[in-house]
């Protein structure tokens, strides 16, 4: 039996005259998607796989299948006859264009045997012999030099029955260690200082294990951590050796892994007799390498030589490189791949110090894993788009930096002093924050981040897709209407509203609510009074430095307040920074900053009167319909009165009228409860109901009774600008208290009010089939849903037609917005790069404009 080790991620190109056995081969070692047939290719594209004259198209078919699989990942396999050199030659140029190993098998059968196969193909049975022959010449011409050609690993099989008991073994790659999921510790670049690393290891909790010399060799973790060393082990610092036994020692017992740095490449080619220029320190590394004896040399040498340019960890959410690595470099192996993971990416200029330019890879970087790497020594730590640069120059007098793994927390210690004079002076990046780590991140939104169809990972609703034309609209509204895009990190869901009732006289009722709640398996809910207001999230700062450190806002904002659309509540920024100055002030009272640790809160309020924000909406469609039917149908009223005056019997016309006429006087009724004059400030009442997040935590799954206490704390602070929000508790196994709870929606909406929504106490529920439960479901009042459906919809026949509204789509539609909604705020807090928080804070604007009627 033969054993064939074939890398997971290769271009396998299978070489052999026609008739050799390829396809059969294929589908026999490999699965059927992933082999691309020159074949098939001819067929796709003239409807004749045995046509010769559409070989070019097939083939141009065949690089592009090819090509697309690599790119995203996937072993392909090539069935063609590849005898021709040219050909093998274009398979190589795709197997490097996309980073992958090329993997030649080569079917070597005796002519006859292809001879005898070709016949009993019908297809094939009209195949000169000649073809054949020449076929076989070129493969055994060709066979000795395909190793020359650039394939990385060759396979020979000769004869039947070699081919036929060959075995396929999956390879994984150097670079892949995905089954390790850590906790790592990742450490930046050392470059010789050993007692500052004994002392890193130290504080990160580490044992260090010492010979009879008194020399570290090696140390080990007692909760099982694993660190991770991003290269430039060696070279301008005092002790070389000293460092790489202590590596060296770690990695030989599996407590650490090591990427190579370009200082250690360097050393390797000195050490090997190579022509280098001995510079950056590569002096130092030689002298104190001579100290040592021949095997600690020779054993430096063989680690240095075997270090990998990266390493995929935590099943891939996890990338560590000395320089960093594109995306589309993860997991792949080339010389192109390691001169970026040791080197990064040049600009191709020089600075006034001589050194190359640095192209800042990572303000474009849209990966999901988080790459850590070292090369450029920075004076802080400081996240861009989910990349972290660990060098914070020890040996120029900085720091030796690590970062702990999943736990994102950054671990330093100073250098003990100056080993070596920089060439370039370090400069700060920016201002880094309390806890050592900047979040601030340039990578915005751009457009290739939105357009097209998307679709977008969250925690708990799993993957929501967005539609190209909705895509489309979203774009247009937060390009020109929005905010500054660094306060939008959150939008708030769409509501559905309860299932419809057939109550007489009602369309909604709680008794709905509470039975969907109930068929979810959540048995106490919270029912809170709805403001008839705007939904308003405001976003409040501490300071305006907290504004600049956290949010990148630097012109003295301290926040914003924007709609549930992401537009500015208020023309006048000035009106709103003396709002946002209430909010502060009211916050700062009740506590609340120094309770919770943050120098920001972001609230889900409603500001009200409804006309502050929706004064057009009034005039123009509530207002001038109340004001047309009332003169109108008084018209219609005097008029009949005078037809009966006259003898004429006009009763039930005249009776429906006035029935009309009082349907009219409601509607007006209903929207004038929420509409007062504001002048500034006066008048303006904000109900906040929800604490969305503050520093470093997502308070959105907190439950309600929290959100509303804390809430109340704020009224108590300001009752002149902020409304309480009225609730009561509601135990679903218990008919008295569900009882009591419609009783007081019965008073809410007789009063005038709009209504409640009702929310499942634990905030975010999933029932037992493990999906989301809504968040809430709102239940409106009799004389409210005039507004939304028309002075006359309690008519008979209006609310039978009403009653067969269908509530699936807005249903969908708010799971999907809470879902991205939770996801915006985990990804914020956590200090994800700004592009994936907007990803999905742009989804939920996106859906936005979906085909669902308003009215619900």
């Amino acid at each position: 039996m033969t054993e064939l080790s074939v890398p997971e991620l290769s271009l396998v190109v299978l070489i052999g005259s026609t008739g050799s056995g390829k396809s059969t081969f294929a589908r026999k070692h490999f699965r059927q998607t992933a082999i691309v047939s020159s074949d098939a290719c001819r067929g796709t594209v003239s409807d004749d796989e045995n046509d010769q004259s559409s070989t070019p198209d097939a083939f141009a078919l065949l690089h592009h299948i090819a090509g697309i699989r690599l790119r995203r990942g996937l072993r392909t396999v090539i069935d063609a006859t590849n005898v021709q050199p040219k050909a093998r030659q274009e398979l190589i140029a795709v197997a490097r264009a996309h980073d992958v190993l090329p993997v030649a098998i080569v079917l070597d059968v005796p002519d006859g045997v292809c001879f005898e196969r070709n016949t009993q193909r019908p297809d094939r049975s009209h195949l000169p012999r000649h073809v054949v022959s020449r076929q076989q010449r070129e493969l055994r011409r060709g066979m000795r030099g395909l190793e020359r050609e650039g394939f990385r690993k060759v396979y020979i099989l000769r004869g039947v029955e070699e081919i036929d008991s060959a075995t396929i073994v999956d390879e994984k790659a150097w670079n892949d260690k995905r089954e390790l999921t850590g906790p790592f510790d990742v450490i930046g670049d050392v470059h010789g200082c050993r007692t500052e690393l004994e002392t890193l290891l130290g504080e990160l909790g580490y044992d260090l294990a010492r010979d009879d010399a008194g020399r570290a060799v090696g140390a080990s973790h007692p909760a099982g951590r694993t660190a991770v060393f991003v290269g430039d082990l060696v070279d301008r610092g005092p002790d070389t050796p000293g460092v790489l036994r202590l590596v060296m020692g770690m990695v030989r017992a599996g407590t650490a892994l090591c990427v190579t740095g370009n200082h250690e490449n360097k050393l390797v080619r000195a050490l090997d007799g190579q022509k280098v220029r001995i510079a950056h320190g590569l002096a130092e590394s030689l002298a104190q390498l001579e100290a040592e004896d021949e095997d600690f040399r020779k054993a430096a040498l063989d680690f240095c030589r075997g270090l990998i340019s990266h390493y995929v960890l935590d099943d891939g959410r996890l990338v560590v490189a000395h320089a960093g690595l594109k995306q589309e470099y993860h997991g792949r192996a080339s010389g192109r791949v390691r001169a970026f993971a040791m080197y990064g990416e040049s600009t191709g200029e020089t600075d006034e110090y001589g050194l190359p330019v640095r192209y800042p890879w990572a303000e474009d970087y849209r990966g999901r894993a988080t790459v850590l790497y070292g090369h450029t020594p920075v004076t802080d730590l400081r996240w861009v788009n989910n990349t972290l640069c660990l060098d914070t120059g020890v040996v120029f007098g900085g720091k030796l930096s690590a970062l702990r793994y999943p736990e994102r927390v950054p671990v330093s210690v100073p250098a003990e002093r100056v080993w070596y004079e920089p060439v370039r002076p370090l400069q700060a990046t920016t201002i880094a924050t309390p806890d050592g780590v900047v979040h601030r991140d340039p990578g915005v939104l751009d457009l290739d981040d939105v357009m097209g169809r998307r679709v977008v990972e969250t925690r708990q609703h799993g993957r929501v897709g967005v539609q190209e034309e909705n895509a489309g609209a979203a774009l247009e509204v937060m390009s020109r209407f929005a905010v500054d895009p660094r306060w939008l990190v959150y939008l708030p869901p769409t509501m559905a509203p309860c299932a419809t009732t057939q109550l007489d006289g009602y369309l909604e009722h709680p008794a709905e609510a509470f039975d969907y709640y109930r068929s979810e398996g959540v048995r106490r809910v919270v029912c809170e009074e709805k403001h008839m207001g705007s939904r308003a999230i405001v976003l409040v700062t501490r300071s305006a430095q907290a504004a600049a450190d956290r949010f990148g806002v630097d012109d003295g904002s301290t926040g914003a307040l924007y709609t549930r659309t992401g537009r500015p509540f208020f023309d006048d920024t000035a009106q709103t920074e003396e709002l946002l100055a209430r909010v502060r002030t009211a916050a700062e009272t009740a506590g609340l900053f120094d309770e919770l640790n943050t120098e920001w809160l972001l609230l889900d309020t409603e500001l009200m009167p409804w006309s502050a924000k929706a004064v057009g909406l009034l005039r123009n469609q509530y207002a001038a319909v109340g004001a047309a039917a009332r003169a109108a149908l008084g018209t219609a009223t005097d008029l009949l009165a005078d037809v009966a005056a006259r003898g004429l019997d006009v009763t039930d016309l005249a009776n429906r009228t006035a029935a009309r006429k009082t349907d009219a006087a409601a509607f007006t009724t209903a929207y004038g409860r929420y509409c007062w004059q504001v002048d500034g400030l006066a008048g303006l009442r904000i109900a906040p109901f929800q604490i969305l997040a503050g520093s470093g935590i997502n308070y959105a799954v907190r439950d309600h009774d929290w959100h509303l206490s804390t809430a109340d704390r704020l009224v108590a602070a300001d009752p002149d600008l902020f409304t309480p929000t009225g609730r009561t508790i509601v135990d679903l196994t218990d008919p008295d208290s569900e009882a009591a709870a419609t009783s007081w929606w019965t008073e809410l909406t007789t009063a005038g009010g709009e209504g409640m929504v009702v929310k499942p106490y634990a905030a975010m529920v999933r029932n037992e089939g493990d999906h989301l439960v809504q968040p809430g479901v709102k239940c409106r009042g009799p004389e409210y849903l005039r507004i939304i459906y028309g002075p006359e919809y309690l008519r008979d026949n209006n609310l039978h037609r009403l009653r067969t509204r269908g509530l699936g789509r807005k249903r969908s539609m708010a799971l999907r917005e809470y879902a991205l909604g939770l996801e915006a705020l985990d990804r914020f807090v956590a200090g994800e790069p700004l592009w994936r928080v907007h990803e999905a804070v742009f989804a939920v604007l996106a859906l936005e404009s979906e085909p669902v009627d308003p009215r619900l």
